[in-house]
């Protein structure tokens, strides 16, 4: 009788490996795809109602707290950044899945340039657009905005800034003026060309001085030359039409050179232009602001012999232990990673390891029904066909699915042969 649940655990592998991917359906109830909500606060700080487009995630959980991604220029950004998210957060699960608020414009000069400058010092004309609103903008972000989305949306205090052109401005006056607001910093080729360099100049001098430990600052720089301009030379270069790329180079390569505990990259992109540039900095900037999130040796683990079954448990344990101490939280080990480990140990008949991976993922996620499932699999291995169907319907009342039953029915014909 044990064989047959052997072979029978074997068959129904492939129907419950790993059922969580059924979950977080894009689809709302009247077919449209729905990958966000706008949302909006009266900023008395700013004496203007400001909306702002919420993504939370895809499987998202009642309960869990998740980290924020702040992005600035919501209109053209919260598509392309809520894509990235469930890409690397969802499916490779190389970032970790966040509530993403895309700030919208109203007066987005004023309010990303930190500085007031009325003369173009280009042309010497007199600039057409208002600017030095940054810090009256800091102030919304921290007293209005964060309290509001912390108290509206389950979140954790780990927080991710990113911006564009004068939004990178805004991102590096945040990062040198209220380092304490976020974690990570992105700025995607920013406007250090403002008031001839003058800002670049005075944030400079503030990476000097200051400590920045524990903080993560990439930038994205774009191909803005033209002409017979030249990377190799531009920095020698006098010419205005060369001062935006001239000044985030300088920027750039001094912030290098700085011991202030600041982790910080930054990467030209030769084939981008100043507008194509925001969607391959913000998947290189993830990328390396949360380097440490991603486990490398995930499929290692899961799909060869090069290490043994403690090996591979206290390699999961670490990992996530550093993940928890980088973001100040508990970070419970991937549902899928455990499971999928699980499901590789019950293959194996290594039953004891399974066995204790499942039921951490119970004691972990009491309320997905494919945790439970997959304790009845393990259950079926050992050939205790009750216990196994207990697990089966715990999974059915938590999550009406086809294959629990299915397993239900199987046993049932089996055990009356």
């Amino acid at each position: 009788m044990k064989n047959t649940f052997i072979l029978l655990i074997i068959a129904f592998m492939a129907i419950g490996c790993d059922q969580a991917n059924k979950t977080g359906s894009a689809l709302s109830n009247d077919n449209q795809i729905t990958i966000g909500h706008i949302d909006s606060l009266q900023s008395d700080i700013l004496g203007e109602t400001r909306k702002i487009l919420v993504h939370l995630p895809v499987n998202y959980q009642e309960g869990k707290k998740y980290p924020v991604l702040y992005v600035l220029d919501g209109d053209g950004n919260f598509n392309t950044v809520t894509g990235l998210m469930k890409q690397l957060s969802t499916n490779s699960k190389v970032l970790p899945e966040m509530i993403v608020i895309a700030i919208l414009n109203t007066n987005r000069s004023r309010d990303l340039i930190p500085t007031k400058v009325d003369i173009d010092y280009r042309t010497g004309n007199k600039l057409e657009y208002d600017s030095g609103g940054g810090t009256a903008f800091l102030d919304f972000i921290e007293d209005e905005l964060i309290p509001y989305v912390d108290s509206t949306y389950p979140t954790s205090s780990y927080r991710t800034y990113v911006g564009h052109s004068f939004g990178g401005l805004s991102v590096i006056h945040a990062l040198t003026t209220r380092s304490h607001l976020f974690n990570n910093y992105l700025a995607i080729d920013p406007s250090f060309w403002w008031d001839n360099m003058a800002y670049m100049e005075t944030v400079d001098t503030l990476l000097s001085v200051n400590d920045y430990s524990n903080k993560g600052l990439f930038v994205g720089i774009a191909n803005t030359m033209i002409g017979g301009q030249d990377y190799a030379t531009v920095e020698e270069d006098t010419l205005g039409t060369s001062t935006h790329i001239r000044s985030v180079l300088k920027f750039s390569k001094s912030l290098e050179k700085k011991d202030n505990g600041l982790n910080f990259e930054w990467k030209y992109y030769p084939e981008e232009n100043h507008f194509s540039i925001p969607l391959i900095t913000e998947y290189d900037g993830l990328r390396f602001l949360f380097d440490w999130y991603d486990f490398k040796v995930r499929y290692e683990i899961l799909y060869t012999e090069l290490f043994s079954t403690d090996e591979a448990l206290e390699m999961v344990k670490s990992h996530y232990e550093n993940v928890s101490q980088k973001m100040g939280y508990e970070n419970k080990p991937d549902e899928s990673l455990i499971n999928r480990l699980g499901n590789r140990y019950l293959q194996d008949k290594k039953f004891d390891q399974a066995a204790n991976l499942f039921d951490l993922n119970i004691a972990n996620f009491p309320t997905s029904d494919n945790v439970y499932d997959s304790r009845g699999d393990c259950y079926l291995a050992v050939g205790d066909s009750l216990k196994a169907v207990e697990f089966y319907r715990k999974a059915l009342e938590l999550g009406d699915n086809d294959y629990s039953q299915e397993k239900i029915d199987r046993i049932s014909k089996a055990l009356k042969k």
